[in-house]
This record gives structure tokens, C-alpha cells and sequence, in this order.
């Protein structure tokens, strides 16, 4: 059954999606299956499988609670073969809650206090004789002892009793649920007193929104709100409708129950009005509350998960940013008052000299500090200088540029890179262990040149949330939002392959089959033994069994080592078809490896066995072609203009080179040089219309921007990719409060509220609705009194 769903569901068939869940079931890894089973899953790729993998837990965890529901209710003796029927049909956690709902252990209730006095079959007569009057049947029903003194008690608890079973009827509940996710709003205003204390949230002091239009940054922000204590939230069933108080709402109730006689009017009977405040009471107090408190959940977790996405998409294209290479590298980590750590590394990222000078405020030893680092380079022929983007990085990129200005000949290349989490790795254990003796400060410098020369392997040994490539992503499910983030630098990873004797234990542990033990046995066993001469001898390795390396093997790289095929990305259990190939057309190993000439006239089919198929040959004959292919992009560095160092020195309709720093879904956030970025909506990207800005730029890109805005004061910059835009056109200025929380939750703010002019889809016209025309029943009341 969960086979076929995840077969429907991705579109492929369901021996494929058997082969992938039976190949994760016995530990293999999506990277490895993506690449080395590619005839057992007929070519399943690494997104396919990453959803796959994702659905499969899903459904099993909804496969074991229908089992537990079932369970329950067979125990309580009232599992009906229809309702067990239900339960095994329901396709989502949801329907299965709703089914469950009313057989669900709980403490006693109003209603079940009822039952034990005796009134249930009071409120059965109420519910199903139109002619029954309340007050003459109440009557029979008074019983001191019992707790029912008068009328109005037993009328009471025949009113608790049939609320909580309107109120439990899955039916009721589906057709509500229906109804609100179509059509009710998100409405919030601000606590009376919080307007100063809660300024950053001033875009939802007076918002509305459909509940299916709100986009998860806006989503996060409201909750964050209320969470602070500055928003009071709620859901509106009708907000056309503002006096209505949910009659929709109750209107269906009646239509599900079969109850729609009950009304309310000069002429209904006795019975008629009492069911119908039943039936009130039921919205307003039972299901209102409960609907609310699901759409809300499922809202959050929505944003959640998209804005655990935006994460994911940025930590991918950020890792996978191009490296500068094994070339001699100086990291600057900028400083004023407490100087500029600097520290030289050769190709390999091994540190050869440190030091810390002083050029800027208060010492000012600017000549100095230019000949020191002048010295540096001569000395250990540095190539590259990276420049962390921190306080003072402006003024030390101005240092470095006087100084290979006095010294052109040393053809010295500089790039003023992201410092972010430079500090989190510095004070790590892993940072004491990799630069042991080092102080603090110039471990940063280190990391700023490594990130450099290899921004995967140097990135992975930063907890990714200290990167700052996301969106409210304090906000969400921590757990959720780690697994995530593991998943794409294990792929990221596992695509680009990992070189045995240089990487380090953090980056060995992302390898596919590998785990931290294995990683710390791996790089133990080198500084005890020396370089690994070639893959088999991984196997010597502690606790590195057969399945570890069947899972690893590929994607760990021997260069210079004793068989040639184990730089590449062809996997150790392959090689005999490569001997094969090698036989045939009679040519040694290393020199088949690149040589286009021969590989461009091999037939692949000739070379498939019963063990290894075309997708797998194929693969083989593209690796001898580029062994070891690094699949990131080529090096490029952006320039940014000499003459703007800070927001002062912007001016409106400059245009300017930049590196796109961060991606949300309402824009992209560029590093322009000015130690503030700036933001491109995503109204502002692109002349045509997108839906997501990574549709057109991803972190990492180098584009070109237009200045339409600079509020020195507030920190905030507006830009445009519409290059031909005028300057102060609507559609190249952003909402102000999507500017604040692009980084991580480094600004302060998170207000991004939707703009009139930014994307048309947007209900401005909700927006500026009075706060009791946005909420519907107790929600407006509330509001009422939060005003007082």
C-alpha cells in the first residue's frame, strides 16, 4: 500500500520505489543509491529519492498510529466494522485524528458527567423530536443527588452532552475544516500598550490575509508576534461578514447533522431555538477553538517547512560556491581597535605564518601594517588574499589594495568573502583539535582563507545555523530544520567527493556510510600510519566494516596512491570493468584515464554484465573521460567599486557589482561592499513575473544593481536587477519590513509585510479593513478588549 501511494505520487513505478525503499531500509544512503544503484532503481535520481525517503517515513508513522487507534478502540469494545473500515482508509494523520477523536482516553468531561447522571437520553429526545418541549421533558430530570437541582442544570448537561458529540462528528469537522481552509482570514492587532515595545511588528498592528495567501515569512513573523506577547492573533471564518459571528460555520454543522430546521425566529419551537444554541455553543466554544488552534498548527508547520527549505536551497548553492583551489592563501579577519588577524596557508589549507597588525584607529600603523603583509606574501608567494566581510573589512580591503598596488609584481589576487560563522568555528572543540595552541582570534583568519580555497570543506565545520542563509530560522523546528540541513551538505558532500589523506573529521563525517567515530578512526589511522596509498586500505581502518566501505568507497578520493582509478568517482567493486575496457582497447591504466580519443569510440553496451547495466557502464566511461570532475562552478570574484566603502558613499541610481549573500522567498539579499546589504524584491529582480526569487539568482551569484534607496539611519538599502528602471519607480522599492530578516535573524525586525505594488496577488485591500470587519466571533471580542 505505502509502496503504491509513493509510486502514484512521484510517478514512477512501483518496482522502482521497492528497490529504493529496500536498499534504505538496509542502511544504504540516497547519495550512494542515487549513484551506484542505478539499475536496481531504473535510474531514481538523488531528488526523487530524497522525497521518497521523506514519504516513507511519513506514511509508516501514519501506518503504526492507525494501528495503535485501532488498537484502542477495539479495547473499548466499540470498534464497528464501519468505523474500522474508515480508520483503514483514511489517508492522512488528520482524517485519522478526526475518526479517533471520540473513543480518545481523556479526562472526564462536562458531557461525560451528564452521561453519568442520567441525561443522556434528555438530549437524545432534544436532538431527535422536533415536537419535544425542554422545559416540561427537563422536568423529569431533576435529581438533587445527582447534581441536577433544576431545569436549567439537566438542560445544561443535555446541551454538554450533544456539543461534545456534534463537536467529535468527523464528518462536522472535515466540512468545516473544508470551508475555513477556503475561505477564512489571518487577522492580528496589537495588544493595547505593546505599539512602542513591538514597533518592529508594526506591519501587523492592523493586517488581514487569507489564510491560503499568507506566505510563510509573513506567517512567521505573526506568530513571532504573538509569541512576544505584541500581536493577539485569530482566525476569521467570515470576513465579509463581520457581524455574522460564524454563521457559516453553524450553518454547515446543521447540514452535516441533518439539523438545518433548527433556527432561530419568532416562529421556531422551544426545541428548535434550545438545539440551535446548542448548535452556537458548538461552534463558538467547541470547534472554533479547535479549528483554530489545527489551521494555526498546520500554518506554522507549512512555514516551517518552506522556510526550513529557503535554508536548505541557500546552504546548497553556498557549498557548492566555486572554490579558488589549492592555491597559497592569506586570510584577513578585519578589526579595528583590537587589529586585523592575519595567517597565511599553503595549497593544502596548512597555516604557515600568523600575526595581527594594527593599521587602523587607534594605533593607525598603516605603513606598517602594508609591509608586514607585504613581507607575507613575498615570503610564502601567496596568490590569494581573502577578506573577511566584518567591521573594518572596507578599510582593510583599502590596505590591501595600496599595498598590491606598491607591489603589482606579486600578481596578487584579493576577495573580501563572508566571515559568518567564523567566530562559532574558532571557540569550537574541533577548531583546538585541527589548530591546537593557536590563539582564538586567529583561528578566524585561518577558516577566512580556507572557506577560500574550499568553501565545502571549510563550511561543513560550521553548525549550519551559523551561517546565516536563512529565514526566521530560530523560528522553526529546530530538530526538523537540523536534519534537514544534514541532508543537503551529506549530498553536497558526496557530489563534489572528498580527498582521503587531506579531509577533516568533519568533513569525513558527511561522506556517505561514514559517522563521526568512523571519521576521527579514519584521519587516527593516517597520522599513525601516513597517507592512504589507495582505497582498499580504508578496510584496515577501525570499526570500518564491508558496508561502510560499499557505502564510502566511492566518494573518497586517493590522489597519487597506487592505482590510478581510485582518484575518481568509479567505485572500488566496478574496477574489473574498467580492466575490461582497458584490455580491450590495449592501453595502460593511466593512460586511458582523460584520453577522450579512445573513450569517445567505446560502444557501452559492449561492456554490460549480468552485475553492472548501460547506466552504470555509462557512468564509468564519463569518469575515465573527466576523472574526479568537480562538479561546482568555475572561480569568479566580484569587484566592488573602490569608491564606496560605506551607505554614505551610495548614491541613488549607482549601479554596482555584488554577490547575492542570501535568498527569501520575497527577495535576494546582495553584499554590495558597505558592511549593510541590500535588497532586491522579488518584484525587482526580473521584468517578467516569479513566483520564487530563485527562479533567477541563488546565493553565491555575482550580479549587477541598481541603488533606488538608503536610509542610513534605519540601515537599510533598496536595489534593483531591472537595470533600466527609474530610479523611485514603485516596483524597485521594497516594503520595509522585508528588508529586516533575510540573514538568519542577524537584524532586528521581521515585519515583512506585503507591499501594494510589489506583487499583484497580494490583498492590500484586506490589509486596511477595521480590526472588527477582519475578526469573527470571540476573536473580535477579544480584540475589542485588548483596545480598552
Amino acid at each position: 500500500m505505502i509502496i503504491d501511494k509513493i509510486s502514484v505520487e512521484l510517478g514512477a513505478q512501483s518496482s522502482q520505489i521497492q528497490a529504493a525503499v529496500n536498499l534504505l531500509d538496509e542502511g544504504a544512503t540516497v547519495p550512494f543509491i542515487a549513484r551506484y544503484r542505478k539499475e536496481l532503481t531504473q535510474g531514481l535520481d538523488d531528488t526523487q529519492l530524497r522525497k521518497l525517503e521523506q514519504r516513507l517515513s511519513y506514511l509508516r508513522e501514519l501506518e503504526d498510529r492507525r494501528a495503535v487507534i485501532l488498537k484502542s478502540i477495539n479495547e473499548q469494545g466499540k470498534l464497528a466494522p464501519e468505523l474500522a473500515d474508515k480508520i483503514k482508509s483514511a489517508e492522512n494523520k488528520t482524517d485519522l485524528e478526526d475518526l479517533y477523536l471520540p473513543y480518545k482516553p481523556r479526562r472526564r468531561t462536562k458531557g461525560q458527567i451528564a452521561i453519568e447522571a442520567g441525561l443522556a437520553p434528555l438530549a437524545n429526545t432534544l436532538l431527535n423530536d422536533a415536537s419535544a418541549d425542554p422545559d416540561t421533558l427537563a422536568q423529569n430530570y431533576i435529581d438533587a443527588e445527582k447534581g441536577i437541582a433544576d431545569t436549567k442544570a439537566a438542560l445544561d448537561g443535555a446541551k454538554f452532552i450533544l456539543m461534545e458529540q456534534f463537536a467529535e462528528n468527523a464528518s462536522v469537522l472535515q466540512q468545516v475544516r473544508q470551508y475555513l481552509q477556503q475561505h477564512a482570514h489571518v487577522g492580528s492587532k496589537v495588544i493595547a500598550g505593546m505599539e512602542k515595545q513591538g514597533e518592529k511588528f508594526s506591519d501587523y498592528f492592523d493586517y488581514s490575509e487569507k489564510l491560503t495567501a499568507v506566505p510563510s515569512h509573513r506567517a512567521l513573523a505573526i506568530f513571532r508576534g504573538r509569541n512576544e506577547g505584541v500581536l493577539l492573533v485569530g482566525l476569521d471564518a467570515e470576513p465579509a461578514n463581520p457581524d455574522s459571528k460564524g454563521q457559516v460555520c453553524e450553518d454547515i454543522i446543521k447540514q452535516v447533522l441533518g439539523l438545518q430546521s433548527a433556527s432561530i425566529n419568532v416562529q421556531s419551537s422551544a426545541r428548535d431555538k434550545w438545539l440551535h444554541t446548542v448548535i452556537q455553543w458548538t461552534w463558538r466554544v467547541k470547534i472554533n477553538q479547535y479549528m483554530e488552534t489545527e489551521l494555526f498548527a498546520k500554518l506554522r508547520e507549512s512555514a516551517e517547512t518552506e522556510a526550513i527549505n529557503v535554508f536548505a536551497k541557500n546552504l546548497n548553492d553556498l557549498l557548492m560556491a566555486a572554490p579558488a583551489g589549492p592555491k597559497v592563501t592569506m586570510g584577513l579577519d578585519p578589526g579595528l581597535r583590537t587589529g586585523v588577524k592575519t595567517a597565511v596557508l599553503d595549497a593544502t589549507g596548512k597555516v604557515l605564518a600568523t600575526t595581527t597588525i594594527f593599521p587602523h584607529q587607534p594605533q593607525n600603523q598603516w605603513d606598517k601594517s602594508a609591509r608586514t603583509l607585504a613581507n607575507l606574501c613575498k615570503q610564502h608567494k601567496v596568490e590569494l588574499i581573502s577578506i573577511g566581510n566584518g567591521t573594518g573589512s572596507r578599510e582593510t580591503d583599502k590596505l590591501v589594495s595600496e599595498m598590491m598596488k606598491a607591489n603589482a609584481d606579486l600578481g596578487l589576487q584579493k576577495l573580501i568573502v563572508s566571515e559568518a560563522g567564523a567566530s562559532v568555528y574558532s571557540a569550537s572543540e574541533l577548531a583546538s583539535n585541527e589548530l591546537p595552541g593557536m590563539d582564538v582570534s586567529l583561528r578566524g583568519a585561518v577558516s577566512i582563507a580556507r572557506r577560500l580555497q574550499d568553501p565545502l570543506a571549510e563550511l561543513v565545520k560550521i553548525e549550519p545555523k551559523a551561517i546565516g542563509v536563512g529565514q526566521y530560522q530560530h523560528d522553526v523546528n529546530q530538530s526538523q530544520l537540523a536534519l534537514s540541513l544534514d541532508k543537503v551538505i551529506e549530498d553536497c558532500v558526496n557530489a563534489v567527493g572528498v580527498d582521503l589523506n587531506t579531509a577533516s573529521p568533519a568533513l569525513l563525517a558527511h561522506v556517505s556510510g561514514l559517522n563521526k567515530t568512523l571519521a576521527n578512526n579514519i584521519v587516527h589511522y593516517r597520522d599513525n600510519n601516513g597517507a592512504f596509498s589507495d582505497r582498499k586500505s580504508l578496510k584496515k581502518v577501525e570499526r570500518l566494516g564491508p558496508k561502510a566501505f560499499e557505502q564510502a568507497a566511492g566518494f573518497l578520493r586517493v590522489m597519487n596512491g597506487s592505482n590510478p582509478l581510485d582518484k575518481s568517482a568509479v567505485h572500488p567493486e566496478a574496477y574489473q570493468v574498467v580492466e575490461t575496457i582497458v584490455a580491450k582497447v590495449g592501453v595502460a591504466m593511466n593512460d586511458i584515464l582523460g584520453n577522450k580519443d579512445v573513450l569517445s569510440n567505446m560502444n557501452a553496451q559492449e561492456f554490460v554484465t549480468e552485475d553492472f547495466g548501460l547506466p552504470t557502464i555509462k557512468d564509468i566511461l564519463s569518469e575515465l573521460d573527466k576523472p574526479g570532475r568537480d562538479p561546482r562552478p568555475e572561480f569568479k570574484t566580484a569587484k566592488f567599486n573602490d569608491a564606496v566603502e560605506t551607505m554614505k558613499d551610495l548614491e541613488i541610481g549607482m549601479v554596482l557589482e555584488g554577490v547575492v549573500s542570501n535568498v527569501a522567498n520575497f527577495g535576494a539579499f546582495v553584499d554590495i561592499g558597505v558592511h549593510q546589504d541590500g535588497l532586491v524584491h522579488i518584484s525587482a529582480i526580473t521584468d517578467k513575473f516569479i513566483k520564487d526569487p530563485r527562479e533567477v539568482v541563488k546565493t553565491g551569484d555575482i550580479v549587477k544593481v541598481k541603488v533606488t534607496e538608503v536610509d542610513v539611519n534605519r540601515k537599510r538599502i533598496s536595489l534593483t536587477m531591472r537595470l533600466n528602471d527609474e530610479v523611485g519607480t514603485s516596483s524597485a522599492r521594497a516594503p520595509s519590513g522585508e528588508r529586516n530578516n533575510g540573514r538568519g535573524d542577524k537584524r532586528k525586525g521581521g515585519t515583512d509585510k506585503p507591499h501594494a505594488n510589489a506583487n499583484k496577488n497580494r490583498n492590500n485591500q484586506a490589509q486596511k479593513a477595521p480590526a472588527n470587519a477582519m475578526m469573527g466571533n470571540a476573536f473580535a471580542d477579544a480584540f475589542a478588549k485588548a483596545k480598552k
